[in-house]
């Protein structure tokens, strides 16, 4: 009883916090213009891909008077989704930049401003019959994911109290779920999924851009760039109390002007100041593992094989459109729970027993996929697992990784940390998409098995390793991850590796 009193008290509290001042407009503003514009052009542009390519072939006709061949078409479709790639990893490369002089809230507004273009390319690439455009407008979509993704979860992360930090930065992950699931949901041929509506389809994010850029320049800058690069205390307390609320706010500035004290005037570090301090490398190690397990965890192969295992289970061609949505609203419900639960249960148990989850489904899942035969109702167990492995990830990597991100490097180290993390990022999913096909073909459904592994890994490096952050000081932070050492034994060939759990 005296449980669920704490539990009702503290999410009491939560929403006391958020609606004291104007903290739920400004995530939700932010949010529009940050991960959701990423999220959206993720799933957006598969509903409209064979009308794309149709009118690839018809403005190729029309400008050069000739059919292009099968290759030519597929060559230039490649293009398409690789350049959203390229830009996405460019965006995400100036963010050290672009935060550093024009702050983060003007990053933020810049990059809004520059979405609008891409939409506005995109919508005339049809009247006027150019391919070409689509390519344009394709690359500048992926410079505004790159840059928007990176500057929305640095921004919401040093505008947040300490207390309440996870379940903010949290909300990352939140809009690139709603993202996505309107990206499914404007795709439906009964909304605009029809060849004659492909292009308004892909303008549609514009609109959130322009919402952002209305109501945006009325909110401060991140507190914590205010204090901590530009000095000024007295504009760092209007920012806090702007978002979160009267009071005089003493410790939070205490804590930032620990921090500032401690960078002094080092302030914007470039990416190899990053990779080569002694002190950053565990931090450094850890994004590259969660990344890379991410990216190469299986999420890809299990949307691959979705529509195959839906089919089987009996499910109408016309209706695993819906399915698909379901599990859309199933990834936003589970993040939305997730920030709800992340102060509480702390980042480490959710990153570890999401990946472990995800490990154990997909080992599950190619037994399925060889037993289907053996009984009708395997198909619908099969099903089930894949609802499972969404919600472990989006209730575990998918959710923690962006809180992460913010609360392991210090303000000096932080952009560089975001280019890295960018880079990466968009690097590996540049290079699943190559090998992905090929990985495909050789192992098939024994390609789940591959997949578990590297969720295994991710897991016992996250419980073995990886510090708590919850409820700590970036500082105090800093020091637990220096207290991760490898020791030798003279005497015992034998490599140990400690940390502070």
């Amino acid at each position: 009883m005296d449980t669920r009193r704490y539990k009702k008290k503290s999410m009491k509290s939560v929403l006391q916090e958020l609606v004291a001042g104007k903290a739920l407009i400004f995530i939700i503003v932010v949010g529009l213009g940050g991960s959701f514009q990423n999220g959206f052009h993720l799933t957006a542009i598969s509903s409209p891909s064979p009308y794309i390519q149709s009118f690839i072939n018809s403005s190729w006709t029309y400008h050069y008077g000739d059919v292009p061949g099968e290759k030519t078409v597929t060559f230039i479709w490649s293009t398409v989704v690789a350049l959203y790639a390229l830009g996405g990893l460019i965006g995400s490369i100036t963010v050290r930049h672009l935060t550093s002089h024009l702050g983060r809230k003007g990053a933020m507004l810049l990059n809004s401003a520059i979405a609008v273009v891409p939409a506005v390319i995109m919508y005339i690439s049809k009247p006027t019959y150019s391919f070409e455009l689509i390519l344009v407008a394709r690359f500048l979509f992926g410079f505004g994911a790159g840059l928007g993704l990176n500057v929305h979860t640095i921004y919401l992360g040093e505008s947040s109290p300490k207390k309440i930090r996870g379940m903010v930065t949290v909300t990352v992950t939140t809009f690139m779920s709603l993202g996505k699931l309107l990206g499914q949901f404007v795709g439906l041929r009964e909304i605009l999924g029809r060849e004659e509506c492909w292009n308004i389809l892909l303008c549609i994010s514009a609109f959130f851009c322009v919402v952002q850029l209305a109501i945006l320049p009325f909110f401060p800058d991140a507190p914590r760039y205010v204090l901590i690069e530009k000095g000024n205390i007295k504009q760092c307390r209007k920012a806090l109390q702007c978002l979160w609320g009267p009071g005089d706010y003493k410790l939070e500035i205490e804590e930032m002007l620990a921090e500032q004290a401690v960078i002094g005037e080092q302030c914007n570090k470039s990416v190899l100041d990053l990779l080569r301090d002694k002190h950053l490398h565990w931090q450094v190690l850890s994004m590259l593992v969660i990344n890379g397990c991410i990216q190469f965890g299986g999420t890809s192969a299990i949307t691959v094989f979705s529509f195959s295992i839906f089919l089987e289970a009996g499910i109408p061609v016309d209706k695993i459109r819906y399915v698909t949505l379901g599990i859309g609203a199933s990834e936003v419900l589970i993040s939305i729970t997730c920030g709800l639960f992340i102060e509480r249960v702390g980042r480490r148990a959710l990153m570890w027993r999401g990946f472990g989850g995800m490990s154990a489904i997909m080992v599950l899942i190619t037994v399925t996929m060889y037993l289907k035969d053996y009984s009708s109702v395997i198909p619908y167990i099969t099903v089930i697992l894949i609802f499972l492995f969404f919600i472990f990830f989006g209730g575990g990597p998918a959710a923690i990784t962006p809180s992460l991100a913010n609360e392991i490097f210090i303000q000096s180290y932080r952009p560089a940390a975001f280019v890295f993390i960018g880079f990466l990022r968009w690097l590996l999913f540049t290079m699943f998409g190559f090998i992905f096909p090929f990985l495909i073909a050789a192992l098939k459904s024994l390609s789940f098995v591959l997949f578990s592994c590297v969720c295994l890994i991710a897991a016992l490096y996250v419980f073995f390793i990886l510090p708590e952050t919850k409820g700590k000081t970036l500082l105090e932070i800093s020091r637990e991850f220096e207290n991760i050492r490898a020791c030798g034994s003279s005497t015992e060939e034998v490599l140990c590796l400690e940390t502070k759990l």
